[in-house]
């Protein structure tokens, strides 16, 4: 179990550099990671919400469609938190693209 979770933690922190590099990349992966529970990550829709509303800031589709399919799993409450939560993110790095 430890091992895993090294592995969940080590496939995060990777993604996020990238992320914070302004890999439109691995934001698409940390929303299908944080959406499926790749690699051992615990899913979490909020989270995957986040990452696939950032990705596709940046104009990738994929992400779009992603973040609607989920959004029809997810309350209103969660949605807004996602959104508060990617807002945060861009404040935080510079942003890898301007929140409309």
């Amino acid at each position: 179990m430890a091992i895993s979770q090294k592995s969940a933690d080590f496939l995060i922190q990777s993604r996020l550099a990238d992320a914070e590099a302004g890999d439109v990349e691995a934001l698409f992966e940390l929303g299908v990671t944080y959406s499926t529970g790749r690699g051992g990550v615990a899913v979490d829709l909020i989270e995957a919400h986040k990452w696939f509303n950032l990705a596709a800031l940046n104009g990738d589709t994929r992400s779009q469609q992603c973040r609607a399919e989920i959004s029809y799993e997810m309350t209103a409450r969660e949605i807004a938190e996602a959104q508060r939560g990617a807002r945060a993110w861009l404040a935080a790095t510079s942003g890898v693209a301007r929140a409309a």
